[in-house]
């Protein structure tokens, strides 16, 4: 059995989302995974949203998109992103969608470039962290919708970079409202086995978000596909793939060969 695919709306030509979900449908996708800019502008979007949702789009969950987030090092930038991010859980609890979901901070630091140590200690960060994720668990637990924790690799966040330490601070929030992102580019960087770093996060895996080796569709670089979808269905993963990549090529042919590979790759043939 297949996982529902979802596209997110900024790869799907169209004039609006209906035209955009029309094209996912015929592309062989399910559903549309929404993007939540900062400002409360995805609320600001609630009347639009509403009347897709009216018109049969189905909108599982939205992904933050804004230049600070919850581990900020400014107190006020870290505060504003949980206020986007409550407003955003409720919003997509209105379409009765699944969750929202955000990394710790994205092109904040990275260890790998100077100065190379941060200004703020581990322990500060992880405190950081639990504090804004259990805010933000709480909300969504109300809204009966659930926060994603993204893992990014260790050139674009130096706090969560792999899938077990997204888990240890779901383990330490304590709120079955928090769950882990799996991106399959930011593994591919991070993960010394994919499939034994799944296998070990498959009790708080809610949502995978897919693209190739190097940021495009699915197909357009060197991941193996039946072996990552047959370890998710391996796990029993319940949730959604969301694609969330850039397009080589045409695109619409680009999301079709996407749609292609994960709804049809088979395991591949040992060499004789």
């Amino acid at each position: 059995m297949s996982l529902p695919l979802a596209c997110q709306e900024q790869l799907l030509p169209g004039a609006d989302l209906p035209q955009k979900f029309a094209l996912a449908l015929a592309l062989g996708y399910d559903g549309i995974e929404l993007r939540g800019r900062g400002d409360l502008a995805f609320a600001r979007r609630l009347p639009e949203l509403r009347r897709a949702r009216a018109e049969g789009v189905i909108m599982p969950t939205v992904c933050v998109e804004m230049d600070h987030f919850i581990g900020d090092f400014v107190p006020a930038l870290s505060r504003d992103a949980v206020t986007n991010l409550r407003s955003q859980l409720s919003v997509i609890a209105e379409l009765g969608g699944v969750g929202a979901m955000t990394p710790a901070a994205w092109g904040m630091f990275s260890r790998r470039l100077p100065p190379f140590e941060p200004p703020r200690s581990p322990a500060a960060d992880r405190q950081v962290l639990v504090d804004a994720l259990g805010e933000l668990g709480e909300h969504a637990r109300a809204e009966g919708v659930t926060l994603f924790l993204e893992p990014l690799n260790r050139y674009e966040d130096h706090m969560v970079n792999r899938l077990d330490e997204a888990v240890a601070l779901c383990a330490a929030v304590g709120l079955p409202s928090v769950r882990v992102v799996a991106d399959t580019f930011h593994m591919n960087i991070e993960e010394d086995d994919v499939h034994a770093a799944l296998r070990a996060a498959a009790p708080y895996l809610g949502h995978v978000q897919v693209s190739d080796s190097n940021r495009y569709q699915p197909g357009a670089g060197h991941l193996d596909w039946p072996a990552l979808l047959r370890t998710l269905r391996d796990i029993g993963y319940p949730g959604w793939l969301a694609l969330e990549c850039r397009l080589r090529g045409d695109p619409v042919r680009a999301l079709q060969q996407a749609s292609t590979v994960l709804r049809h790759a088979r395991p591949r043939q040992a060499a004789a």
